[in-house]
């Protein structure tokens, strides 16, 4: 239990109680009893009013918050729609692809049966056309044939002995891949070497 002095007003139950000395002077006079609960509302009033300060430096920090909250925001967003452009051709170009597959094929059709004319050039200029399309929007060609096998742009679908390329080599490209910009859009399918005969 608090221990308080004779000299200063007591807090019993949240109610100010005056001390021994205001009490007697009161009596003696005749006077009224101090008003001490007054004075300590004046007292809590006077410490409500003295932190203005605090709350502008709270309000100012609370500002400072929100504005590099909504910086981050604006930054992210742009870096969304950034990368929704560069990207915005991905589907397109991925079904491009069936397409220039089939006039690959078709050229290579027209080769083994030997046949040669405007039409076999007409088709080989139409798929200039189409890859040159795709490197408009930034799709190339991944490179494969004879170089080192690797699982983010290859797909292997056999293995098989070779004496002429080095283990882990792409012997064969059996479909070609295209990447757009770092992103992998087709991987090739390729067979890589498992070294010499044995």
């Amino acid at each position: 239990m608090p221990v308080h002095s004779k000299d200063q007003p007591s807090r019993e139950g949240g109610v100010v109680r005056p001390t021994d000395e205001q009490l007697e002077g009161a009596t003696a006079d005749g006077g009224p009893l101090p008003d001490v609960e007054a004075t300590a509302a004046a007292r809590g009033s006077d410490r409500e009013t003295a932190s203005p300060e605090a709350e502008l430096a709270a309000e100012r920090d609370r500002n400072l918050r929100l504005r590099a909250e909504l910086e981050n925001v604006r930054s992210r967003t742009a870096r969304e729609l950034a990368e929704t452009h560069r990207y915005a051709a991905l589907h397109v170009v991925r079904d491009l692809l069936s397409v220039l597959d089939n006039i690959d094929r078709a050229m290579e059709a027209a080769q083994k049966a030997g046949e040669a004319g405007p039409l076999v050039e007409g088709i080989r200029l139409v798929r200039q056309q189409l890859v040159s399309l795709l490197n408009r929007h930034h799709a190339f060609e991944i490179e494969a044939l004879g170089q080192p096998f690797d699982p983010q742009f290859h797909e292997a679908i056999l293995h098989q002995p070779s004496g002429d390329v080095p283990a882990d080599h792409v012997t064969l490209v059996t479909q070609t891949g295209y990447r757009m910009h770092d992103r992998v859009v087709r991987p090739a399918q390729v067979i890589v070497s498992s070294g010499p005969p044995q």
